[in-house]
Formats: C-alpha cells, structure tokens, sequence
C-alpha cells in the first residue's frame, strides 16, 4: 500500500492543473483571490512591459501566478523576483545551459523531499550536504540539482499555493566540503532558496552542526534580507526544538518523525524521467536542458 501511494504521489509531481480544493485554501495560504488573482495578473505583465527591465521565459497567465504565489500577490515583490529571476539565469547560465537533466540523479542523498504534503508545511525538503563526496562529483552539481528540482517543482500549483519548509542538516560536514563554500556559491545557494526563484520558502531549519556553524553565518548573511533570517531557526542537534516548529508527523525517523514517505532525490528524478509528459519536456528544453530518452 505504502509504496502504491508513492507511486501515486511520483504522478503527481507533474499535475500543472489547479485543483478546486487548492484554490479554497489558497487566500489564506498566498493572499489568492479570484479578484486578487486578476489584478495581479493585469498588474504584473503591465509593469514588464512598462519598465522593460527583464525577457521572461514565458508570459502566459500559469507563468506569472508562480512569482505572484511566491509573494503572496504583493506585485511590486512578485516584480522584483521574476527581475532577479531573470538576472540570475543570465549571471549563471551554467546551471542549466546544456545540463542532461538525468543525469543529476548522482547527487543521490545530498537533497531528500517529502511526498507527503501539508498546508501548513507544504514540502519538506532536506538538504544532507555531509553525504556529498566532492570526489563524486563538483559542488557545481548540487547547484544545477538544486536548480533543476526548483524549476521541475514549482510547475506544480499546489506548490506554488503551498510553498514548503527546509531542513539543512550539517551532520558529517568536514572540512574539505566547507571550503567548497566560495562567496559565490553561497550566493547561488541563497538565490536558489526562495531569494531569486519564485519559490515560497516558510521557514528554515538548521541541524546537527558544531563549528561549521560560524562559516555558513559569515558566508550567508551578507546574501540573506533581514526579514528572511527571521524565519531562520538553529536547533543544534536538539530534535525536541526541531518539533516545536515542524510536526514529528511530517519528519523522517531520523529526525524523530513518523513519515516513511522520503526519499532521496536520485530517486525522485528517476520517478520525474518516467511519469514526464511532451510538455513537460518541451517546457524544460526551453529552459536550456538537455532531457535525453
């Protein structure tokens, strides 16, 4: 039964349709209205033409609603993250450009997401850089992982409506990998967290971590708003404070939770390969990747 519903949920992944019962929870989640949706919509694509300060991909109705979501239909923020979107793509187009989209299924455990999706969590993801073995592969890859899960994840509406919550788990970070942690991929990692992406990330949640601690602060702070490290939470490897703000429910048994429904990110491209429909491959191929048979 259990992997039945997962195989159910890897499906889903793809659904771009917007289901009725999301668009009721969706006030009080992003601020959508009909009404509210209308006029941002109208808003929006008026201030791309007007200001003329960015080409984005696409400026379909669908399109837009993602940085609207994003910014809980305040325009003027949902304006300033599709510039920044747009700037980033050219800053760094090495994190798609050309990049064999199946072929990010190396990074294995380094990201790990939860199939099982709340309205006051939305997704769950975990980041377990301590199982990246930089002789593997490049840190670059993590990035172009993380890129790629973005863009394929927020496709779906009820990501965007939902937004989702992010566990990064220090444990078995050494030395070796935190000098990988050059300002600019600091950056790029910040940018891909929800400061340059139109993805709503509600919290985050540092773990398990020692002194590497004092290098993620000076390296990240300097890239990260004020408001957003408000919603930046340390627990150490105290799991009870963890569970004040996240429901052990939705957590793996790692973290004290009850949830079997995550899994490594290299499986979750390989489910994304065989449920992919041809617009889902066409809309990824005009992002720049490479998406073999």
């Amino acid at each position: 039964m259990h992997e039945c519903f997962l195989e159910i949920a890897y499906e889903a992944e793809l659904n771009t349709s917007e289901d009725p019962e999301l668009l009721e929870i969706a006030p009080q989640l992003c601020n959508e209205t009909p009404a509210t949706r209308l006029s941002g919509l109208t808003e929006l694509r008026n201030m791309i033409y007007d200001r003329d300060e960015c080409t984005p991909p696409r400026m379909d109705d669908a399109y837009l609603l993602r940085y609207l979501r994003a910014r809980k239909f305040v325009v003027p923020r949902a304006y300033k993250l599709l510039v920044r979107y747009c700037q980033f793509r050219e800053q760094y187009p090495h994190l798609y450009r050309g990049v064999d989209l199946w072929g990010l299924m190396r990074v294995g455990c380094a990201y790990e997401g939860s199939m099982y999706d709340r309205p006051d969590v939305g997704r769950l993801s975990v980041f377990r850089f301590g199982t990246w073995d930089p002789n593997e592969y490049p840190v670059e890859d993590l990035l172009r992982a993380g890129m790629a899960i973005s863009e394929i994840g927020i496709r779906q509406p009820k990501m965007q409506v939902m937004g989702g919550v992010v566990i990064v788990d220090l444990e078995g970070l050494t030395l070796r990998q935190t000098a990988t942690l050059t300002p600019s991929i600091a950056y790029q990692i910040t940018c891909l967290m929800g400061i340059a992406l139109p993805v709503r990330v509600k919290s985050c949640h540092i773990i398990n971590y020692s002194w590497v601690l004092h290098t993620f602060i000076y390296l990240f702070k300097r890239f990260i708003p004020q408001k957003t490290w408000e919603r930046i939470h340390f627990h150490g490897w105290d799991l009870k404070s963890l569970h004040k703000h996240i429901d052990p429910e939705c957590l793996p048994p790692r973290y004290g939770g009850t949830c079997r429904n995550h899994v490594p990110i290299g499986t979750w491209f390989q489910k994304i390969k065989k449920y992919r429909d041809e617009q889902f491959d066409k809309e990824m191929k005009d992002l720049g990747y490479l998406v073999k048979e």
